[in-house]
């Protein structure tokens, strides 16, 4: 631990003492999330829109950007997640070994304290999808920082000292941690990763102030497991029933079920209801495991304070492709055929577009947002389901039998790259991929900590086309593109929309690029230290607005790089794909913060 001093942490410290007793609603959130001169969430507010109101830097002088500071995090992999910025301080973190820096922006970016936890490296060995890291969060004076080995550890905000951790699971199964911490009320909650090792998901929530567990709510298994009530528990505006986490499973194979919880959540203060998404079935060969395979690839909505299910949506049962479900889940009012809505607005892995309306479940809309997508040809909005296309069922093709061009590619038309939604021009601003597959199951038996996939997989371009990635903006309300741009490599970095008629996101080459957020006409471009995959955020410090981002190739798509492979179907497929990334950028992290002059 390196430890330093700072005067203040602004409104952010002070509002936490005053607040200290806060139970029910973390009011030191709800006003700080309000801020625009802070950024104190990794989604930046609790409805995950990634919008600023800050407007300094606009469309008309955003071309005159240039660097103001910079920053190595002196750890190479994929850096996904992006800094928060509380009062004076920065908080940056890193993939394994999961470091943390507090940055003292009144000290032109001095590092007032770091924390590098002390991990058993063989947790490498179980990250599917290189070391990766979602970010920090803040609330009550501390930092919560989820590690790769499942510690849950908070850290006092102006010292780095550790006040408390809790284990959230266990390496040795394949578990993992790589998502984000978020805080509600008075809990800290987190999921879990290791989908691929046949690891069972659940999100979790601990006491903001102790870390003892409050509530746990699995994605499989029996109602006391999953916190479901058969009848008020609903989907599709019926109950669920009893234990339905287990009915879409054969025999016991809901403890093996996957549908890890690793993506990004979403809160609702007038209804106290979370959102989140879980991920694929464990294994990735569906002959295997016949059934609905229930609740993985589904959205929840629980009760805050209790984890209770309010509504489960599963968008693609019986997965056969491996779409996980865990993208960011958007909360936005806007009209719908006339009358405004409480909406949630997801884009899937699966390449379709979901609106429902967020207190009750019921399911508006479903559409395609990359034109690509041929595994299903639309979603039956009275049943939910997805209308598949028979000559892309990887089981119905068979073991052992290459199912050739499906789109998307496993790492969907968007993964955990999270959106933007600007109320300004009431589009959505995706950054996705553009990438299609041959898919091949394969057997395989389940042995804890070690790989339980059984398929074999190749990616590409869709046919005719050279371009892997695209940044798109959508309006939800027709259910259509309103314009894009091609990209070379896939948008995996987040995207940030602001009141300056601006949308930023990053490419895998490096490029940091700003947009027209009503057309799309590219307006200022700068090449970081090494390709983005992290996210883009903006606050002001001194009444100046900056613009952060972390840079850092790898995560799947550059998982060839950040691991040294080399086979065209090994890192889940992605190595052939993006082989040639490697001519425009290298390893390494580094945060490039942004100015006007």
């Amino acid at each position: 631990m390196r430890n330093g001093t700072f005067s203040r942490l602004a409104l952010a410290l002070a509002f936490s003492a005053a607040t200290a007793s806060a139970a029910f609603a973390n009011d030191e959130l709800q006003a700080l999330q309000k801020d625009a001169n802070q950024w104190v969430m990794p989604l930046g507010n609790y409805s995950g829109t990634r919008y600023s109101e800050l407007a300094q830097i606009n469309k008309d002088n955003v071309k005159d950007l240039r660097v103001a500071w910079s920053f190595s995090t002196g750890v190479l992999r994929g850096h996904e997640g992006g800094p928060l910025v509380i009062g004076n301080m920065m908080y940056v973190h890193s993939p394994f070994p999961n470091k943390v820096f507090a940055l003292d922006l009144s000290r032109n970016g001095a590092i007032a304290w770091s924390y590098e936890p002390k991990q058993d490296n063989k947790t490498i060995a179980v990250m599917c999808c290189d070391t990766v890291n979602r970010g920090v969060a803040y609330a009550d004076g501390k930092i919560f920082l989820h590690q790769a080995d499942t510690t849950l550890v908070a850290l006092d905000a102006k010292t780095g000292a550790v006040v408390w951790s809790v284990k959230n699971g266990d390496p040795n199964k394949g578990e993992t941690g790589t998502a984000a911490p978020f805080v509600v009320g008075d809990k800290v909650l987190i999921g879990n990763s290791g989908g691929e090792f046949g690891v069972r998901g659940h999100m979790t929530a601990y006491d903001l102030k102790t870390g003892k567990l409050i509530w746990r709510a699995y994605s499989s298994g029996p109602d006391a497991d999953t916190l479901i009530d058969p009848v008020k528990t609903t989907s599709m505006g019926k109950p669920v029933g009893k234990d339905s986490g287990m009915a879409g499973w054969k025999g016991d194979q809901w403890k093996l079920g996957g549908g890890t919880t690793w993506g990004w959540t979403s809160y609702d203060p007038k209804t106290n209801l979370i959102y989140y998404g879980s991920g694929n079935p464990g294994a990735w060969n569906p002959v295997q495991r016949p059934g609905d395979n229930r609740w993985s690839m589904s959205i929840f909505a629980r009760d805050a304070n209790t984890g209770k299910a309010k509504w489960i949506y599963q968008m693609t049962p019986h997965d056969e492709w491996d779409y996980d479900g865990v993208n960011e889940m958007i909360l936005v009012d806007k009209p719908i055929k006339g009358k405004t809505r409480n909406l949630l607005v997801h884009f899937d892995r699966n390449g379709f577009a979901y609106t429902l309306d967020r207190v009750t479940g019921e399911l508006i809309s479903g559409e395609k947002f990359d034109p690509a997508v041929n595994w299903a040809s639309s979603i039956d909005i009275k049943t939910g389901l997805p209308q598949r296309v028979a000559k892309y069922s990887t089981e119905g093709n068979g073991e052992d039998v290459v199912t050739e061009g499906v789109c998307p590619a496993a790492l969907g038309s968007k993964d955990q790259q999270p959106a933007a939604y600007s109320p300004k021009t009431g589009l959505f601003y995706i950054p996705g991929n553009h990438v299609c597959m041959n898919y091949e199951p394969t057997k395989v038996a389940y042995v804890a900590g070690s790989p339980y996939v059984g398929a074999n997989l190749t990616m590409f371009p869709p046919k005719g086309e050279t371009n892997l990635g695209r940044f798109a903006a959508f309006d939800a309300e027709s259910n259509k593109v309103v314009w894009e741009a091609k990209e070379p490599f896939s948008v995996w970095s987040g995207a940030l929309a602001t009141a300056g008629d601006i949308v930023f996101y990053g490419t895998m080459e490096g490029y940091l690029k700003a947009v027209d957020a009503k057309t799309g006409k590219e307006l200022y471009k700068f090449k970081t230290p090494s390709g983005i995959i992290g996210n883009i955020n903006t606050y002001t410090y001194n009444g100046k607005q900056y613009v952060a981002v972390l840079s850092g190739v790898g995560g799947w798509a550059a998982i060839g790089m950040a691991a040294g492979l080399s086979g065209d179907q090994e890192g889940l497929g992605a190595v052939g794909a993006y082989r040639s990334l490697s001519q425009y950028t290298n390893l390494g992290g580094a945060l490039t913060v942004f100015e006007l002059p």
